[in-house]
């Protein structure tokens, strides 16, 4: 049994002695086909495909076809809406300015703000292959996010590969530090791991909605008000010498901490 990782995220697996082939599309559907017999006679492609029941309800791809569009509205319209300010550290460029190939983390409680900010910029973020995780997929892609599925539990290998190649393509990439299912605000290896697989440096942020609803879920997770200010900090870098999976921690922490901090720090505040 050979497998490999299909461009949409999808997985392939064939079997060489059996002749057929299995393909688990990220969309949800399951194509499988029968593969020419390594006996036959040289010349002879052809091979049968058929659909296969889909591995989501009949609710959840009902939800994945309506969530994502609506979703994608109602964070553009919340999105004119905020006020978005930068909290700079010194000698630090936001990371919005910064051209790729950069990596940047970030905490899961701030996916809905970072959203509208970071729109349109094709930048890379790694989501779960979990039914929310499409969800989330499909609309951060009408965005203009580059979803690249996988996590640390499932398909992690293969997520690091494609987000590493994007890299290599120049491409800003994001990780979710405590995704997909936390704990809340607790780095896990990935962002670590997958800056020292490309040999760079770390940087981090967070975003914070001065007035927002918090979820009770495992992230708190934060829901702006409309017409709020939202803060966005830019602590210094993790240079690439010194990343760890407990400096990429460290960096997270103090981007929080820079959201209730004076101007007498010398951070810069900028207005968007």
């Amino acid at each position: 049994m050979r497998s490999c990782r299909l461009a949409d995220g999808g997985d392939l697996a064939i079997d060489v002695i059996k002749c057929h082939a299995e393909v688990k599309l990220s969309r949800g559907f399951i194509v499988r086909a029968s593969l020419p017999s390594p006996w036959m006679l040289p010349g002879t492609r052809t091979a049968k495909l058929t659909y296969v029941a889909s591995t989501y309800t009949f609710a959840q791809r009902l939800a994945l076809l309506v969530v994502p569009r609506l979703a994608s509205v109602f964070i553009r319209i919340l999105g004119c809406t905020l006020r978005y300010e930068d909290m700079i550290a010194p000698g630090v460029i936001p990371g919005s300015k910064i051209p790729g190939p950069v990596v940047y983390a970030f905490w899961h409680r701030c996916l809905l703000s970072s959203a509208y900010y970071f729109r349109k910029q094709k930048i890379a973020i790694l989501i779960s292959r979990s039914f929310d995780g499409e969800l989330i997929a499909r609309t951060v892609e009408r965005l203009g996010f580059i979803a690249i599925r996988g996590s640390s539990s499932r398909g992690g290998a293969m997520a690091l590969k494609q987000i590493a190649d994007e890299y290599a393509r120049g491409t800003r990439c994001a990780i979710t530090a405590d995704g997909p299912r936390g704990p809340n605000m607790v780095a896990k290896p990935g962002t670590a791991l997958f800056a020292q697989h490309v040999g760079t440096w770390v940087g981090t942020f967070y975003v914070l909605p001065l007035r927002a609803w918090e979820l009770k879920t495992w992230d708190r997770f934060l829901i702006p008000k409309p017409f709020s200010r939202v803060l966005i900090t830019w602590p210094p870098h993790v240079p690439a010498e010194e990343v760890t999976e407990a400096t990429v921690q460290q960096n997270l922490d103090l981007a929080v901490a820079m959201s209730v901090l004076s101007p007498e720090t010398g951070c810069t505040l900028s207005r968007f």
